[in-house]
């Protein structure tokens, strides 16, 4: 890993972080964890009075601000400069309505005015009233298009103008929600940090903000070691918290560590709600232990849990990818007595199910259905279609389906091509379904390993290993390397046809392109023939 990247940064700071007390109003000095802490005292800057024409500007806009005479203060708009919105900021911030109309005022008439001093003070006047949304919306539009240094000269900004405004912590935490949100973790990171420097903390809806954006990353790791930091310095989590948490731990394969969470979650004063027993639900399902998952799911209706079709997808997503579609079925069936109206992706979870399995019929019976109780159908649905008719070699079928995408302004994929290849690679047409990947190619989708290697084995059920080779080469210039029997397969054959040399010479090229698969024995190629 980068050691600049935003996951070792991050890495870097927690474990800077002392043991301190939690509180969204600066935390009193006190002896935490056995030791003194003293947050730093937050600066003052001294703002000295306007004098002569400013002065006299300040006073003339401020009483057309008062007033609601946007006109004539238009006529002052050439006169406009930072100090002189400064001053008027500061003396109309216990208005918050006329502040930020007055900011956004001078956004029009002259944006250069707007420095971050300025942006600091409209930030502390809204998040003073509580208005975090608009403060937020700022924030984003400062982060969009700011510069590398922005966010820290920023937070110093708000820092030193946050006595001036008599201004609220809720500041900060509205900028660490902001880089939260916006996945910038460096940033938030940063902000936490120093936060905690000045005796700050961010509120518990902050921190999931954070963790919810650590996990659609698929950032496990880092997710888990902050909700130990906040444990370590007490930011009481909620239930969506500990959700999370137990998410992180399911993604991790940790699914023992989830099942203690949940199990703590009454004593910590918090009731398990529908998405956290989906979340468990889900975790049993990803390891197989789908009788487990069912005692849960009939938990949740013992204890009054309500639940929704997420709950009922993830226990048909699980029995259909054990191949056990009977049972899905029967969770299906209970979802529609249940009242609990079956979505996209329930009918493409069960067609894809029944695709994959080689019952094609079946799949059109669901999709016949979905459309006639109006729900949509996406790309996944018709892939999966497009796929069980493949796998029992209907392919004629299978491109009238393609042909329908432009009727539903649907665009096919890599999924879609490589589907109607491996539908020819069945019937062992292997020169259409080079032919498919041309057109897969141009476009602009890319195959996968899956599909080269169906290609490749094609070729050589169909002794034809120049073809083969065409498609080996094309895997070169993608710099994707074969499995060792794909290749093995290749020289046998060649070899087989007196073509040793060109045999050795594709050996010679992969090595060349540092593509020689694990576990091939080249030293067998040099005997093929002899």
């Amino acid at each position: 890993m980068n050691n600049n990247s935003p996951f070792r940064r991050f890495s870097t700071l927690l474990n800077s972080l002392a043991q301190t007390h939690t509180s969204v109003k600066p935390t009193i000095p006190g002896n935490f964890g056995g030791r003194k802490w003293k947050p730093i005292p937050i600066p003052h800057r001294t703002v000295p009075e306007p004098r002569g024409q400013d002065l006299d500007f300040i006073n003339v806009a401020h009483s057309h601000l008062i007033h609601s005479d946007w006109t004539k203060l238009s006529s002052l708009s050439t006169g406009l400069t930072p100090l002189r919105v400064k001053h008027v900021l500061l003396k109309i911030q216990k208005d918050h309505v006329l502040s930020l109309e007055f900011f956004n005022w001078v956004g029009i008439q002259k944006p250069s005015c707007h420095s971050l001093e300025i942006y600091s003070i409209i930030l502390h006047i809204l998040t003073k009233n509580r208005k975090f949304k608009s403060a937020e919306s700022i924030l984003r539009s400062i982060l969009v298009s700011c510069s590398i240094d922005v966010p820290s000269n920023l937070f110093e900004e708000m820092l030193h103008s946050y006595r001036l405004c008599d201004s609220s912590p809720r500041v900060f935490d509205s900028l660490f929600k902001t880089f939260a949100h916006m996945k910038k973790f460096r940033d938030a990171t940063d902000t936490f940090c120093r936060m905690k420097d000045y005796g700050f903390f961010p509120t518990i809806e902050s921190c999931n903000a954070y963790m919810s954006s650590l996990l659609d990353l698929h950032r496990m790791d880092i997710t888990l070691a902050f909700y130990r930091k906040m444990q370590h310095h007490r930011i009481s989590p909620n239930v969506y918290t500990l959700n999370m948490v137990m998410r992180a731990y399911c993604k991790s394969g940790k699914l023992e560590k989830a099942v203690e969470v949940f199990r703590e979650m009454e004593s910590m004063g918090f009731r398990p709600n529908t998405a956290s027993y989906n979340t468990l639900i889900a975790g049993y399902c990803s390891k197989g232990l789908l009788s487990f998952a069912l005692k849960l799911k009939n938990t949740m209706e013992k204890n009054g849990v309500h639940q929704d079709v997420v709950t009922l997808n993830t226990l048909i997503h699980g029995f259909c990818k054990e191949g056990k579609l009977h049972e899905a079925n029967k969770v299906f069936i209970e979802m529609k007595a249940m009242n609990v109206t079956p979505n996209t992706v329930t009918y493409n979870t069960l067609i894809n199910g029944y695709s994959q399995v080689g019952d094609s019929e079946m799949g059109s019976k669901l999709y016949e259905e979905m459309l006639r109780n109006q729900v949509k159908a996406d790309i996944l649905t018709y892939n999966a279609l497009i796929f069980g008719l493949c796998k029992e070699g209907k392919t004629k079928k299978a491109a009238y389906l393609v042909k329908e995408l432009d009727k539903d302004n649907l665009v096919p994929n890599a999924s879609t091509f490589s589907a109607l290849i491996y539908g020819q690679c069945v019937r062992k047409n292997s020169e259409r379904a080079f032919q498919i990947y041309k057109s897969m190619l141009r476009s602009g989708c890319h195959p996968n390993e899956h599909t080269f290697k169906m290609l490749v084995s094609t070729f050589c059920k169909n002794e034809d290993f120049d073809g083969a080779v065409q498609v080996l080469k094309e895997m070169f210039e993608r710099s994707m390397a074969p499995d060792s029997g794909s290749l093995s397969e290749i020289c046998s054959g060649l070899c087989q046809c007196g073509k040793i040399q060109e045999a050795k010479m594709l050996c010679s090229e992969m090595e060349a392109r540092c593509l020689m698969p694990e576990g091939f024995d080249k030293s067998k190629t040099t005997n093929f023939g002899s």
